[in-house]
């Protein structure tokens, strides 16, 4: 057991900076879209609506198995452990580039990619902002 899983959690909101805790929210956002993108692919295949079934079953279990992932680093930010951190930040720089394409495809998904586009950033410097780092990385008592 390290000294960071041994550590007490604290009490839902006690010394968690506003930054911290949106970027936890933000990123939980994140991963709750993968999965429900995750989920509408693999009905999407049931339905018929696909040609290839067990590509877009397999595709659609893949893309929410990496929607849990944000989930839990938005989890383990929010109980104060220090992990969740990078794989959060993984998931807001990953929207960089699909805001780039989203905005390149014109039309209504420009307008789409620049909101995705401005969450990432927002979660980005959320998530390593000095008083974020500091409530991750202050020494534990106990």
């Amino acid at each position: 057991m390290t000294a960071e899983s041994s550590a007490p959690v604290p009490a839902p909101g006690a010394d968690r900076p506003a930054a911290l805790a949106l970027g936890a929210a933000i990123t939980a956002v994140e991963g709750a879209a993968l999965a429900v993108v995750g989920v509408w692919d693999m009905v999407a295949a049931l339905s018929g609506q696909s040609k290839q079934l067990a590509l877009n079953e397999f595709g659609g279990l893949v893309i929410v198995l990496l929607g849990v992932l944000p989930l839990l680093a938005a989890r383990a930010l929010l109980r104060g452990r220090r992990w969740g951190r990078s794989p959060a930040v993984l998931t807001n720089s990953i929207c960089l580039p699909v805001a780039y394409y989203m905005w390149q495809s014109g039309g209504a998904m420009a307008g789409v990619g620049v909101g995705v586009g401005l969450l990432g950033l927002v979660g980005i410097g959320a998530l390593l902002s000095p008083k974020a780092t500091a409530a991750l990385y202050a020494p534990h008592e106990g």
